[in-house]
């Protein structure tokens, strides 16, 4: 595993704690699950399982960063992991890379993370993907002024982080048309940038937000992206 030198890190918070790991580690992982998890992985498809272990491996390596102890990051409602009282966090795994983040409730509200190979998105996909016709445009216009950056995918991965970070605060859904995402890049033309959405439903509970700021950033074959939410500041 890595702390957080890596893709993770480049878009979280200063709060959070980050450790990734590639598909290498999945079978040690595996083995090493404590009984609750193992339990779940069983019923799992093999390449599944190994990607819910490691992530759950670098989930409790990063509580490990918070000074906490390790303990069963099992599922919730939906399928949303559960954290130890007073923590927030997120997971993510895709093809070569497994990785979590997580952070002190009294600094985040949430924070919701998502990591994709860097390849473009299928033909018809972004069409499913966007809010309408203001957020197509806008990526097909990054596409033909920086084709080197997957803007699709981008924007797939964006709403993948906000509605990670939007469940846990309203257990409610989100689909891919209920967030209008507008992606920014880096003045210095790094392949890295911010990204604001605006949810086109109401708030879950009247106080839950309803626009999110997130990170993207792009490294070797992976993009990543981020939301964190700040807790509210004290009296």
């Amino acid at each position: 595993m890595r702390a957080s030198e890596g893709l993770l890190a480049r878009v979280v918070h200063a709060a959070c704690r980050t450790v990734e790991a590639d598909e290498t580690c999945d079978t040690g992982h595996l083995a090493a699950l404590p009984p609750e998890e193992a339990a779940l992985a069983a019923l799992l498809p093999e390449r599944r399982a190994g990607e819910f272990a490691a992530a759950r491996a670098c989930a409790r390596a990063a509580l490990g960063g918070l000074g906490l102890p390790p303990v069963a990051i099992l599922p919730g409602v939906r399928g949303a992991p559960g954290w130890p009282p007073g923590v927030v966090g997120s997971l993510t795994h895709c093809t070569g890379y497994r990785g979590a983040t997580v952070a002190r409730r009294r600094d985040l509200l949430a924070v919701g993370v998502d990591a994709e190979p860097a390849v473009r998105l299928r033909p018809g996909v972004l069409e499913r993907v966007c809010s309408g016709d203001r957020e197509l445009r806008s990526v097909r216009e990054l596409l033909a002024r920086a084709p080197q950056v997957p803007w699709d995918k981008v924007l797939f991965s964006a709403k993948e982080s906000v509605y990670k970070a939007w469940f846990p605060l309203t257990l409610r859904r989100l689909g891919f048309r209920d967030a209008e995402v507008v992606l920014g890049q880096s003045w210095d033309g790094r392949a890295d940038g911010g990204f604001r959405a605006r949810l086109r439903v109401g708030p879950g509970d009247g106080n839950s937000p309803t626009d999110f700021d997130g990170r993207w950033a792009l490294l070797g074959s992976l993009v990543a992206t981020a939301v964190c939410v700040p807790a509210a500041p004290g009296p």
